[in-house]
């Protein structure tokens, strides 16, 4: 058999072992977002919240409390609950707020794009600084710059984001006025601005109006860089155990012992392979930054999913809370499964596992 022959072999092996992971990554979606809506239902059940108590209030006459149950299906066998609320969330159905009265869907749509912007920017913002501490860190392993680093990374894994964040507040908003009031834009913008996607700072870049890109900024550079600090700290640990684990590979010490500088070893060699893990590091963090981002936006009165679900709870509004943790829990499931397949992709020794 011809060399053009073994090669085309091996890239039709690797593209059936990538199918197959592809598929078995779909019923894994699958089965997890079905599990999902499992748990979501039953808690919404569980919970000493009536819903239509939540909707009518504490004084409707007992039979409008009835037709009402009778009309939210709530009646109905437990299974047959489920079924529906299963067919109704895959269509996108969620219900309707009971705060806002719109339904679940329409309000996710407008706060999500806010939380995305907020955790996209934190994520850029911890990797843009954490891969380089980690690095650094890794190099001069035991060095002082090696202990400020795990010391930095030690508190955004211990202080309590709400306690950092109203002391940013305190300090770069009351003292020093650099950044903006709390929330996405000044009142002024609020009623002038008309977003096209969600993302204010690209549809303000794409409209060319500068001044309420520079609002925009102020207003969101303060809770993006408390999320940036916290995914820094658990970047730039990530990266500095993995390239602590390169360096004491074998083709390191090859390197070096050919000549090359160690600048070509650390950052064209080492972080080069330290790379393919750091995709599903950067990937969960910025997961996790989507998710737990809910305290953030509360403190910076950020009107994105996290503040949304809050409010909704404080006025047991469970359509808008269940609806609204599904969303969150499906991205965190996506993410997690495309950070997994990608890793598969780039990491040559997966691809025919």
């Amino acid at each position: 058999m011809s060399a053009v022959e073994n090669e085309s072999g091996r890239g039709g092996a690797r593209a059936v072992a990538l199918a197959s992971a592809i598929g078995r990554f779909l019923v894994i979606a699958v089965t997890t977002y079905l599990g999902l809506l499992a748990v979501t239902f039953f808690i919404g059940r569980v919970i000493p919240i009536d819903p239509v108590l939540a909707v009518l209030g504490d004084r409707a006459p007992l039979n409008v409390v009835e037709r009402t149950r009778r009309e939210m299906g709530l009646d109905l066998p437990l299974v047959e609950q489920f079924y529906i609320y299963v067919k109704n969330a895959l269509s996108g159905d969620f219900g309707t707020s009971v705060l806002t009265t719109n339904p679940v869907m329409t309000d996710i749509r407008r706060a999500f794009p806010a939380t995305i912007e907020l955790a996209t920017l934190g994520t850029l913002i911890g990797s843009v600084l954490g891969v380089p501490l980690g690095v650094l860190a890794a190099v001069k392993r035991g060095s002082v710059i090696d202990q400020i680093v795990r010391i930095v990374g030690l508190i955004g894994y211990s202080v309590p984001i709400f306690w950092i964040g109203l002391l940013g507040l305190v300090l770069f908003y009351a003292k020093l006025q650099w950044v903006a009031f709390p929330g996405r834009l000044d009142v002024v913008y609020e009623y002038t601005f008309t977003p096209i996607t969600g993302f204010y700072l690209l549809d303000a870049l794409w409209q060319r109006q500068w001044d309420v890109f520079y609002d925009a900024f102020r207003h969101i550079i303060l809770p993006a860089g408390l999320l940036g600090y916290f995914s820094l700290a658990y970047i730039s640990r990530m990266t500095r155990s993995f390239m602590l684990n390169e360096l004491a590979q074998e083709y390191i010490v090859a390197a070096r012992a050919k000549g090359l500088s160690e600048t070509r070893i650390i950052w064209g060699h080492a972080l080069r392979n330290a790379a393919v893990p750091m995709v599903t590091v950067i990937a969960l963090s910025y997961a996790n930054l989507l998710e737990g981002s809910v305290l953030t936006e509360v403190v910076f009165s950020w009107p994105g999913i996290g503040l949304y679900i809050t409010n909704s709870l404080q006025n047991a509004d469970m359509n808008a809370v269940l609806g609204g943790t599904i969303i969150i829990g499906s991205v965190f499931i996506g993410i997690n499964l495309l950070s997994d397949l990608l890793y598969r992709v780039l990491d040559p020794r997966t691809k025919s596992a």
